[in-house]
């Protein structure tokens, strides 16, 4: 017996239902890169920070609306039938979470960035700030740093 298997594994059947069910809340950075580069059509990314989370930076592309002013003005700022993936801070963060389960209250489809912001920055993809459009260096804890890639 293993360390990580003391507990036994899930069956087959029972694994896939978990991964599959989390997969259908939850996405990443990079696919949220990758679509909103793609300009993928009915997608609304959403920073559910502060107003001074927001003005330090935020990803090009996303719109403000904090986690406490969804329930009633989601409806203002994102377009019913809109698929929705909300952001906040990064994993020690539960805002998006609070927020994606707001959106989901109000009928939205809607999955959470994992990472949230800080993911996004320490992956060298771009940010807003008052500056323009910036990007930090790559944190090679995080993301590749040369031509290898994730190929996940």
């Amino acid at each position: 017996m293993t360390f990580s298997f003391a507990v036994p594994a899930a069956d087959p059947a029972t694994a896939a239902a978990h991964f599959s069910a989390r997969l259908s809340v939850e996405t990443d950075v990079s696919d949220v890169h990758a679509d909103l580069s793609a300009r993928t059509p009915a997608l609304v990314v959403v920073d559910t920070r502060g107003v001074a989370a927001w003005t330090q930076g935020h990803l090009p592309g996303a719109v403000h609306l904090p986690t406490a002013e969804i329930a009633t003005h989601a409806a203002e700022v994102v377009p019913a039938g809109s698929s929705v993936v909300t952001y906040c801070w990064g994993p020690g963060c539960n805002g998006a979470t609070r927020a994606a389960l707001e959106f989901a209250r109000l009928g939205y489809r809607v999955k959470e960035m994992l990472g949230g912001f800080e993911y996004w920055a320490r992956e060298g993809l771009p940010v807003v700030t008052a500056s323009g459009l910036t990007r930090r260096p790559v944190d090679d804890l995080t993301a590749p740093t040369t031509t290898i890639t994730c190929d996940c």
